[in-house]
């Protein structure tokens, strides 16, 4: 006879797997279907020009004190190398469909609400860090490599950001959600 609690003890990570895959599919598909209207919500945009011009800050500092010290800042978020090539932050490279598409994977996947609390938040930080990351290493690409920018932007970069939700996502898993953790007797979540 089926047993949903045995069945999902057994595929406990098979499941955990594919509701990730299922989350983070629908969350793409449904952002690029909606974007014109999401991003004419009050708020949003000003939202993701306020983050692109951190990233840019942040980013300009550091490749302006590690590798290019005739880097200049644009307006319109424009890092100038001393080479003349150049990287735009924009809303799009702002991060925020990140952030939205953590905040739905978290809400929706199963685990403590005071747990997520911290864990969403503390998830938007590694995510930021992660893009500042990713236009410094940007700006060695286009310093040294330009040939290569736009490989290495949408074949290496841009795919990095999920490989960074699916990290965030493991840890929640390990550490605090998912399917197939019981209560041992001193009240601790236990792997099955």
């Amino acid at each position: 006879m089926f047993k949903y609690k045995d069945f999902v003890t057994k595929y406990a990570s098979l499941i955990n797997v594919a509701l990730f895959c299922a989350i983070t599919y629908f969350f793409h598909e449904f952002w690029w279907a909606f974007s014109s209207e999401i991003k004419s919500i009050p708020g949003v945009i000003e939202t993701a020009d306020w983050l692109a011009l951190q990233v840019s800050k942040a980013s300009f500092m550091i490749i302006h004190n590690t590798y290019d010290t005739k880097l200049i800042l644009e307006p319109g978020n424009t890092l100038r190398f001393s080479n003349n090539g150049y990287i735009t932050v924009n809303e799009s490279c702002s991060g925020l469909k990140q952030f939205y598409q953590i905040a739905v994977l978290f809400l929706l996947f199963p685990g403590p609400w005071m747990k997520k609390l911290w864990f969403i938040p503390l998830s938007f930080m590694i995510m930021h860090l992660t893009n500042i990351l990713r236009i410094v290493f940007l700006g060695m690409v286009t310093l040294w490599l330009p040939d290569h920018w736009h490989f290495v932007h949408d074949w290496i970069l841009r795919p990095f950001f999920y490989v960074v939700i699916f990290l965030l996502w493991v840890w929640w898993v390990e550490r605090y959600g998912g399917f197939g953790r019981r209560k041992g007797s001193d009240g601790v979540k236990r792997r099955e």
